[in-house]
């Protein structure tokens, strides 16, 4: 029987001109459907799990295709919501070189941000349940939907269910102030943590040291502070921080780090050519979480996320849209591209 894994949030409808066409060139936008714990279900069940994805869309034709997007992956929708007047959408355009890419939200009064605790049964949608994974996005979408968050998570921890989430702060839907106040209730029902370089200051106020984001720098000790303090503040079992030293908007360098409370683990070094680096940070949460399932070794499991993720960054759209061998094979050192016959 394989794992079951729950997700609650927002999936939207990205709208993206073609290629790195900027939107004030833009005569028509592609239309694909993705968000922070849909792109983690969708991964989840490419690598075989039962994995569930939990939201509240509207009944009509926009909402429907949203919820067709996932079940052409293999993700269950039958514990989806319909109501509400909307899909919420994201605008995307893509960056090049030193032009940054762009993301500009038309999400408000979405169905999701406005449910409330009485659209979600959790003792029905928890039942047999291994693992739940929300992030930072949800919680931001309104009191309303942090209460949902905080009512699922009591709920998960009545059950032994493990619980993960992912910090994703977003300055366009709330403050630092209230992300923290929020976050922080949240992060004491939290097993495993996920962050970046950034999320643990904006939310926390815990920094690294010695590290410059903007200039590609990442200092290994300082991202070791980070996770001791995460995990002395909220007990948290596991910190995985994402490491991204962006060299341009094309070309990064990708790694990670894993603490467990002992020991810290960290991921060989990835120089990536981007083709679409939206989702990255999913994909990387969806293999740590594929990973601790399996019972991996903490090194394999920041290998197997870090590779996941890698390979995510070469594809197009939201969805990480690879097999479990692809990801072992370039975990396992074959980071060459060559085609395969």
């Amino acid at each position: 029987m394989s794992k079951k894994v729950v997700t609650f949030g927002e999936i939207m409808l990205r709208l993206a001109p073609e290629g790195y066409y900027r939107f004030l060139q833009a005569e028509s936008y592609g239309a694909t459907y993705g968000g922070g714990e849909a792109n983690v279900s969708v991964s989840l069940a490419n690598y075989g799990l039962n994995s569930v994805f939990v939201t509240k869309l509207p009944s009509h034709e926009i909402g429907q295709a949203g919820v067709n997007s996932l079940r052409r992956f293999g993700v269950d929708t039958s514990h989806i919501t319909r109501g509400g007047d909307r899909v919420g959408i994201y605008f995307l355009e893509k960056g090049a070189s030193q032009r940054p890419s762009k993301v500009i939200y038309d999400r408000a009064g979405s169905s999701i941000a406005t449910a409330t605790t009485e659209d979600f049964d959790w003792d029905q949608i928890f039942e047999g349940a291994d693992w739940f994974h929300f992030t930072g996005i949800t919680p931001a979408l309104g009191d309303n939907v942090a209460e949902i968050c905080l009512e699922a998570c009591k709920a998960a921890k009545e059950r032994n269910i493990t619980i993960s989430c992912d910090l994703n702060y977003r300055n366009k839907l709330w403050s630092k102030e209230k992300a923290g106040k929020v976050m922080g209730e949240l992060c004491h029902y939290v097993d495993v943590l996920i962050a970046n370089e950034e999320d643990s200051y904006d939310v926390f106020g815990i920094k690294a040291t010695d590290t410059d984001i903007t200039a590609g720098k990442v200092n290994h000790e300082g991202y070791k502070d980070v996770a001791k303090q995460l995990v002395d503040r909220f007990n948290f079992s596991k910190v995985a921080i994402t490491l991204r030293g962006s060299l341009s908007a094309n070309d990064n360098n990708w790694a990670a780090m894993l603490y467990d409370g002992k020991d810290y683990y960290f991921s060989k070094n990835y120089l990536i050519h981007i083709v679409d680096r939206v989702g990255g940070g999913d994909s990387f949460g969806a293999g740590l979480i594929y990973s601790c399932l399996n019972d991996y070794t903490p090194q394999d499991t920041i290998e197997f996320a870090v590779a996941a993720s890698c390979l995510k960054h070469s594809i197009e759209g939201d969805f990480n849209m690879v097999t479990v061998d692809e990801v072992k094979k370039l975990a396992g050192g074959d980071a060459s591209g060559r085609v395969q016959r």
